[in-house]
């Protein structure tokens, strides 16, 4: 099941954080993707470490906590895709295709001529658009 995704911009910036669960969990899953940023700068900073998905988006599962994974992806203009869930045995087919899928309403967010550029996402349709893709996934119960 899908908890939370997030976007966040090239300075580390929150430009969309959206939770899949109750309120009370929902500040836990903004620390959780808060903490995914320092993962997704060592594995950038250090492709040797990392081997070789230095030309690949997807970054893979950056880290298990308690009873959730976290996984992450880059975008070509150094934007953060933040995936939590707590499905402990999600495929990376699975994540790199809802990634995918992700990606791009993220891009049909940007395109928007009245979205500023490093501002926050407060599109509805993008919020829905993701709420369906969120729905969509086998490893997905969110409501």
């Amino acid at each position: 099941m899908i908890v939370c995704v997030a976007v966040v911009g090239h300075q580390n910036n929150p430009l969309y954080i959206q939770s899949f669960t109750e309120a009370d969990d929902a500040l836990k899953l903004h620390h959780i993707v808060h903490c995914s940023l320092d993962v997704v700068d060592e594995r950038v900073n250090n492709p040797k470490k990392s081997g070789p998905m230095l030309n690949e988006t997807f970054l893979g599962l950056l880290y298990p906590i308690e009873n959730y994974k976290v996984y992450g992806y880059l975008t070509n203009t150094k934007v953060k895709f933040i995936l939590v869930t707590t499905d402990l045995d999600v495929k990376d087919a699975d994540v790199r295709n809802f990634f995918r899928r992700f990606h791009s309403a993220y891009v049909d967010a940007v395109s928007n001529p009245f979205h500023v550029p490093g501002k926050k996402i407060t599109s509805r349709t993008f919020a829905e658009r993701v709420s369906t893709i969120v729905k969509s996934f086998g490893f997905s119960s969110a409501a």
